[in-house]
């Protein structure tokens, strides 16, 4: 308890705070930043009310920690907040209207870029577009369709500014897809979407900043007061740090630079040293810091490695992205550095070898902090698999929006029985993992109460998957909050609220506790609270 007036005071009917055994709370002071002071009574802080309190009264709405979204991409959705908005299409007519649209006020020669969150099996046809279909948008501009992160549709003149023909191979860990008659369908996967990146004209300074500006404003207003970024470039940590230095970060940002492209020693020196740098130049800080560093062990829904093979496909298996020798080398390589390591792994096949790397890493280098390895993912999880991860003390973080945008395409490729027992988090908690939850945005689509009504009800676009998987309201709460704080080493400052921890709160028209479980999907908060200052108000 404090005696200085405080600079905010939420007087609510229900202050979750999210510490163990300490029952709802009634009021909330926050000062410089900090939580200051708690009571039981709404009235009961009214004594910290000075001239420049703001005092909020809200007797029917209730407060909950801001929620961390622990595996999203916020740099791609700032690089989409000016796409054309394809994902609002919902028939390929549709898709290529709005390209159609874009192209007639656009300069000839310009490209034109989609919006990223988006899914082919959402469309009437549940196909991608094609080339040829691109081309009767517009032959004028080069079109780049780009679903996720992994994957890419161009049209002729995108495919020509590339450089790729008919005869180009994909490099390693990477398709450019042909049809039938081995023409290219314009698709590229995974590393082959390297090809068009490196021609791709750059935005300015001031247009990446005022996208960072726009997507985590819009991150804030779900309820997310923290992001950790799984994919950034190493050249992006000075945009995020110029968006920082403008207050362009309505959210606080936890950095994973992609290490997708260093595939030799000499690569991953070469971005350890410029992480180094960051390092050493003090520049993070509880608004922006640097993580660590994000591999893959195998792909998608399309391409994760499995121990038995897709459905109607004998003879694959997904693919591994890395020879083990290999990662191993390279994560060593960072954990030497006193660096973290989150590596993506899918399928049942690509987890256990990424298990095995861990397991030797940690052999080699015992006495590692707890969380330096991290799973991403962890989608088919076996129970075996899921026993070496808790024994080895291995976090793993869990996305259900990527499951429930994504379950009417895992479902093809992998069947139904095997998309059900992705995310099998009751099995998880019950065993004693270490879980936080998140969105993997833009596969699947990021906010607070969306991802609790997923994990509690295994609701998808193909209906409910895998329902004994599903965990309690609090339970899922709290893998977005004390959870998510543990993860990035930060629990004793965020995740709950405690006095002298972050002010990083949400108010609630209802109780997302007690509500009817449906209203969770479409939930917002009244207002979200960073640090003290409010980010978000409806």
């Amino acid at each position: 308890m404090t005696d200085e007036p405080a600079d905010l005071l939420i007087r609510a009917a229900a202050v979750h705070t999210l510490v163990d055994g300490e029952p709802p709370q009634r009021a909330v002071a926050v000062t410089g930043g900090r939580i200051t002071a708690l009571s039981p009574e709404p009235d009961g802080l009214d004594t910290l009310v000075g001239p420049g309190t703001e005092v909020v009264d809200a007797p029917s709405a209730t407060v909950l920690p801001a929620f961390d979204d622990t595996h999203t991409h916020l740099v791609l959705a700032g690089h989409s907040v000016h796409g054309v908005p394809v994902h609002r299409a919902r028939d390929l007519a549709g898709f290529l209207d709005l390209i159609r649209e874009r192209a007639a006020r656009t300069p000839a020669g310009q490209w034109i870029l989609t919006t990223v969150n988006w899914q082919e099996v959402l469309l009437a046809e549940q196909r991608m577009p094609t080339t040829e279909e691109l081309d009767g948008a517009t032959a004028d501009h080069p079109v780049l369709v780009r679903r996720g992160a992994y994957n890419l549709v161009l049209n002729s003149a995108a495919l020509r500014l590339a450089g790729i023909t008919g005869a180009t191979e994909a490099p390693p860990g990477g398709v450019i897809e042909r049809d039938a008659q081995g023409r290219l369908t314009g698709r590229l996967i995974n590393r082959a979407t390297e090809l068009v990146e490196r021609v791709l004209p750059r935005p300015s300074l001031a247009e990446r900043i005022e996208g960072l500006r726009a997507a985590s404003a819009d991150y804030a207003a779900t309820g997310i007061g923290t992001v950790r970024d799984c994919l950034v470039p190493v050249e992006d940590l000075d945009v995020l740090d110029a968006a920082r230095a403008q207050g362009a970060l309505a959210v606080r940002v936890r950095a994973l630079v992609s290490g997708f492209a260093a595939r030799t020693a000499e690569q991953v020196d070469a971005l350890l040293d410029r992480m180094d740098d960051w390092r050493a130049s003090g520049r993070d800080d509880d608004r922006l810091r640097l993580w660590g560093v994000k591999f893959g062990i195998d792909g998608g829904f399309e391409a994760g490695a499995l121990e038995e093979p897709y459905q109607g496909q004998p003879c694959y298996h997904g693919r591994l992205l890395w020879e083990p020798t290999e990662l191993l080398a390279a994560v060593d390589r960072v954990v030497q550095r006193g660096w973290r390591v989150g590596v993506h792994a899918w399928g049942d096949r690509g987890l256990r070898v990424l298990l095995d790397v861990f397991e030797q890493v940690l052999k080699h280098r015992p006495g590692l902090p707890s969380g330096t390895l991290v799973v991403e993912h962890g989608g088919l999880a076996r129970a075996e698999q899921r026993a070496r991860a808790v024994a080895l003390g291995i976090p793993v973080t869990v996305q259900h929006p990527l499951l429930h945008d994504g379950a009417l395409t895992q479902q093809r490729a992998w069947g139904e029985e095997r998309t059900a027992a992705l995310f099998p988090l009751r099995e998880w908690l019950d065993e004693g993992a270490q879980l936080s939850a998140g969105s993997d945005f833009p596969v699947g689509p990021y906010g607070a109460m969306v991802s609790v009504w997923g994990m509690t009800t295994r609701g998808t676009t193909a209906g409910v998957v895998g329902p004994e998987h599903a965990i309690e309201r609090a339970e899922a709460v709290a893998l977005h909050t004390v959870n998510a704080a543990r993860l990035t080493a930060e629990g004793a400052e965020r995740g709950s609220l405690r006095p002298g921890y972050l002010a990083d709160l949400t108010l609630w028209p209802v109780d997302p506790l007690s509500c009817p479980v449906d209203a969770l999907r479409e939930l917002r908060p009244l207002r979200t609270v960073v640090g003290g200052l409010t980010v978000h108000r409806s």
